[in-house]
């Protein structure tokens, strides 16, 4: 049996390491970086870009002294080589996202964009369907604003903002509510509608169509080479049920 680690008076041996991985719960990591390493393993930089993606690093970590870089590759038994290759890392992997699907970036946006699109709403909800009723009147004959009658009536957290939600994407109100408000123009009122055990009266108030600027394009790059990390993951037998170990 190999020795591999000795921490303090216990002694772990290179077989018992996958073993220890797994009871930690530290393969699937261990795997996602291995894979994204032979994804970015052709991926060079020139020598201007090594030096300022290390520089970037050095100062994320605390590194700006040549002491404190010493002490970091005493502290993690990295080489000054293995740093290099750590403080360059984000930046190959960016390449490596933009290289694979920055072709299809503008289909994939367009297919999500329903989910991407922003609202700006007003919802109030009670569970009794007289009351929703009478209310909804009150709002459509403008006796009561939506907030003043949303602060007195509705029976939900929104209370406290005057039923006032958003921007939210159209990916995170109820699917029936996002449904109408996807259906919706600017200033709507949607008569009570049955939602479990609530009936619930919403109005949109701003509409805000997804753009694909350089944050949504570096989002969506993300969310596919996410995809794609995960699918490779389940090759292996693993599947990564976290996606906060993935990579960023």
């Amino acid at each position: 049996m190999t020795e591999v680690l000795q921490v303090g008076n216990q002694v772990i041996t290179a077989e018992e390491i996958i073993p220890r991985l797994v009871s930690y719960q530290m393969l699937p990591q261990l795997l996602c970086e291995m894979i994204i390493d032979q994804a970015i393993a052709s991926i060079e930089c020139k020598p201007e870009e090594t030096a300022s993606a290390c520089q970037q690093f050095y100062q994320e970590h605390r590194l700006t002294s040549e002491s404190e870089r010493q002490a970091w590759l005493d502290t993690y038994g990295m080489t000054a080589e293995q740093l290099v290759a750590l403080g360059t890392r984000k930046l190959r992997i960016e390449r490596f996202k933009q290289a694979t699907w920055n072709h299809q970036l503008e289909a994939y946006f367009l297919n999500r964009k329903r989910q991407l699109d922003k609202v700006v709403y007003s919802l109030l909800r009670t569970k009794d369907a007289s009351i929703a009723q009478e209310l909804y009147f009150r709002i459509q004959e403008g006796e009561q604003s939506f907030a003043e009658l949303a602060k007195e009536y509705s029976q939900g957290p929104e209370a406290q903002t005057g039923g006032l939600f958003g921007p939210v994407e159209l990916s995170q109100p109820h699917p029936t509510l996002a449904r109408m408000l996807a259906l919706s123009q600017p200033g709507q009122l949607w008569a009570p509608t049955r939602l479990e055990e609530w009936f619930v009266i919403i109005r949109l108030e701003k509409f805000i169509p997804a753009q694909l600027d350089e944050p949504m394009r570096r989002r969506l790059l993300q969310e596919l080479f996410t995809s794609w990390l995960q699918g490779q993951l389940k090759q292996t037998g693993l599947i990564q049920r976290n996606s906060t170990m993935v990579s960023q």
